[in-house]
């Protein structure tokens, strides 16, 4: 067995020292997993993480090409993920993803002539809604009528009951149309938000998580939409720090280590084992993807455990472009009228010491995912040109994709029913994972969340308090 260092294990990974009298055995080292890990400890309970991969961070992370650092895909996170904000915190990173001073997007309409191409959606320093009055009643992508309907639905969609589970049964498109947004309207501003932070367009979305989205991101708090991004390699948070802020709570990290059964023992605790070897655990906590924890789940720990296959998967396509001089000032923008959606400036965070690097983030991507990176090459550097027009004198040095086919859950109406909470049928077995019933949709946020949360059920299935857990309800700052 392999530690987080690389060395070795000499013996049974029940001989490390006892803190508590209990042992709990997180499996899966993604955000999840590791804010189950550190919650656990923080509360004094002797913790094993496990992960079959080499490194921790799950689907956030980030791998070398040459001599650059690069991450598989881009990921940011809003003022209003609380959840997330504390894990940074905790590991000490928050300085190396800062949250922007003011929600500021810069939109791009490439269908429009150059000069008159820019809208931007930002806000003010006024109380909700009217922070993104002045925006919104001057964003050029739409027609003044469009603007007063959006305005409109705006407020039937903070009226929404987020506790009501028929929202679950709709879609997001239907509730958009039945209050007068047109197909524009859809694209170029609810889809705009929707696509990235749900993977789906409205039509394909439960109204339920759309509602969510926009109710906390929009419509909760004027910040609570400012965006934050890592100006560091991804790596750098959600492995390094992690493994640091993991060591320094006392968790016995193991990577390269696949779990191949959870079972009960005869003493009434756990047994899970790996290749060579059988830990014994008071407490477990599956971190990982729904259908690895189908396997993993012993019977009759779920009512209904086919569910967790039933929880379909959306892909996202990033496409990378290394051009040899600088074609983009600001730090991201996203696009209308073109299949690009988002870009960003990853020339720093990457080390890249001359040109820029640009990522593109492609949500929806199950038209592309599996398409050869040369089709992709002649789509989007075209694309790139019509969108940045310096790209068209620049000489690209390097393009590449990464393919994440199951990044995030669909969000599809009626997923809801099929995400289970943390606590099974098992006592001491529990769930952690983007898709389990957190409320949010398959963001880093609902990752974090059900770590905790998983914590919090472990907590209770081994009798200890739950009061060094943090709490996320508070409202953004």
């Amino acid at each position: 067995m392999t530690h987080a260092d690389g060395k070795r294990s000499t013996g049974p990974l029940a001989e490390v020292p006892d803190r508590s009298g209990r042992h709990a055995v997180v499996v899966g080292g993604g955000l999840a997993g590791t804010t189950a890990a550190l919650a656990l400890a923080d509360a004094g309970v002797r913790v094993t993480l496990l992960e079959g991969r080499p490194r921790l961070g799950g689907l956030a992370f980030s791998f070398r090409r040459g001599d650059l650092t690069v991450d598989n895909g881009q990921h940011v996170y809003l003022r209003c993920c609380t959840a997330y904000r504390w894990f940074l915190d905790r590991i000490r990173g928050s300085a190396l993803a800062p949250l922007q001073d003011r929600l500021d997007v810069p939109v791009l309409d490439v269908t429009k002539p150059e000069g008159r191409r820019l809208g931007r959606l930002r806000r003010d320093a006024l109380p909700v809604p009217l922070h993104l009055g002045r925006s919104l009643a001057a964003y050029p992508h739409l027609s003044l009528a469009e603007r007063a309907r959006v305005g409109r639905a705006a407020l039937a969609l903070k009226g929404l009951d987020l506790a009501d589970p028929t929202l679950d049964t709709q879609d997001f498109g239907s509730w958009l149309t039945a209050h007068g947004q047109s197909e524009r309207a859809v694209e170029a501003l609810w889809d705009l938000v929707g696509v990235a932070t749900l993977n789906a367009v409205a039509g394909d979305a439960s109204l339920g998580l759309a509602a969510m989205v926009f109710k906390t991101g929009l419509l909760s708090d004027p910040g609570a939409a400012d965006i934050g991004w890592a100006r560091v390699p991804l790596g750098e948070l959600h492995d390094r720090l992690a493994r640091r802020a993991l060591d320094s709570a006392g968790v016995r990290t193991e990577v390269r280590t696949r779990v191949t059964s959870v079972s009960v023992n005869g003493n009434g605790g756990w047994s899970v084992q790996v290749p060579g070897e059988t830990l014994h655990a008071d407490a477990v906590v599956l971190a990982v993807p729904q259908r690895e924890a189908y396997d993993l789940l012993p019977e009759g720990a779920l009512d209904a455990p086919r569910n967790l296959l039933e929880i379909g998967t959306a892909p996202i396509l990033n496409v990378h472009v290394i051009y040899d001089r600088k074609v983009l000032d600001a730090p991201f923008l996203t696009a209308l009228g073109t299949p690009v959606q988002w870009v960003f400036d990853r020339t720093e965070a990457s080390g890249l010491e001359g040109g820029q690097y640009l990522a593109l983030s492609q949500s929806t991507a199950q038209g592309e995912i599996d398409e050869p990176v040369a089709v992709l090459r002649e789509r989007y550097l075209p694309e790139l040109q019509r969108l940045l027009p310096r790209t068209r004198g620049a000489e690209v040095k390097d393009f590449f994709v990464t393919r994440e086919r199951t990044a995030t859950f669909a969000p599809a109406p009626g997923v809801g029913r099929l995400r289970p909470g943390a606590r099974t049928k098992a006592p001491g077995l529990c769930l952690a994972g983007a898709w389990t019933a957190t409320g949010w949709p398959a963001t880093m946020e609902s990752a974090v969340r059900s770590g905790v949360g998983a914590a919090a059920a472990a907590l209770g299935a081994l009798g200890r308090s739950r009061g060094r857990l943090p709490d996320f309800f508070e409202e953004a700052a």
